[in-house]
């Protein structure tokens, strides 16, 4: 942690702050905002540990459209509560979930309306029991080429870890995270799935054991999005990274992601006015995966 003046600050395990949440705009409807975090510790209940998967996925008002943001893991934000910055990730090492959601929602103007977090050991799961997904691939690397590949859970873990192969590395395996998640929503909002009653029943199942969310996100109110969703399709699911200028070397941090502050408004922007079908990103190199 670091302070304005750049000295090393200490935070007490398990601190937390008080819950702040903006408020919600009048043009954002009915959107939602789900905060997806990936965790490498099995025990899901600490909600503490190394969070590698930082998405927040913004559901527009209509639910015709989803937008997935991936926040680099080393992107260098101030922590809330603290009066320091640090890699994002270290707030959910910090103070779990809710000091990640308290440090994020400043960043994009919109309350986090649910928390979802599980370990891509879990997704094996959740893939298998939809009988595998449809994953594009862009970038060659760790023994998958470029191209459509249907993957099953063993395969699609393999796929969302690797990044030492890969161009950008933290950055790069975001955007594969997001198009297995992708893969997954198709899959699981498919008709397919959603008219096999026991294929369903087996997703929801999987998922909600394998998934800790907040206590408002009760198992009827995911079937009823899952429904209200289902004709969101492939073209209708969006990839960006959160806004970012470059790669740098912190005395304290270490290797960071240096964040774009002026694009990350625009971005709170669009989401507070529930208008990312417009949203453009020229800034982040490689424009942030949108589209």
């Amino acid at each position: 942690m670091v302070g304005e003046d750049g000295e090393e600050l200490s935070v007490e395990d398990g601190s937390t702050v008080p819950t702040t949440n903006p408020a919600r705009p009048e043009t954002a409807g009915d959107a939602l905002n789900f905060l997806i975090i990936g965790t490498d510790s099995r025990d899901l209940a600490l909600e503490r540990g190394r969070s590698d998967v930082i998405i927040l996925a913004h559901v527009n008002h209509d639910r015709t459209r989803v937008d997935l943001v991936h926040f680099p893991r080393d992107l260098f934000v101030p922590i809330a509560g603290t009066g320091g910055s640090s890699k994002i990730n270290a707030a959910y090492a910090y103070g779990g979930a809710p000091l990640l959601v308290q440090t994020i929602q400043p960043l994009v103007g919109v309350p986090i309306d649910h928390v979802a977090i599980t370990d891509f050991e879990s997704f094996k799961e959740m893939t298998d029991s939809i009988g595998g997904v449809q994953v594009q691939v862009t970038e060659a690397g760790g023994g998958f080429d470029v191209g459509t590949h249907r993957m099953d859970g063993e395969q699609g873990l393999r796929f969302v870890r690797e990044r030492y192969s890969l161009s950008q590395g933290d950055i790069s395996r975001g955007e594969r995270q997001m198009q297995f998640v992708k893969g997954v929503m198709n899959k699981a909002l498919s008709r397919e799935t959603l008219t096999n009653p026991g294929r369903l029943a087996g997703f929801v199942d999987a998922a909600t054991t394998n998934l800790t969310v907040d206590a408002d996100l009760r198992v009827g109110d995911m079937r009823d999005l899952a429904f209200a969703m289902r004709n969101v399709r492939g073209d209708d699911i969006h990839f960006w990274t959160g806004p970012w200028s470059g790669i740098d070397m912190h005395p304290v941090a270490g290797s960071i992601v240096v964040m774009a502050p002026e694009q990350m408004q625009v971005l709170a922007q669009h989401l507070q006015n529930d208008t990312m079908d417009s949203y453009v990103d020229d800034v982040s190199p490689r424009q942030g995966f949108g589209g």
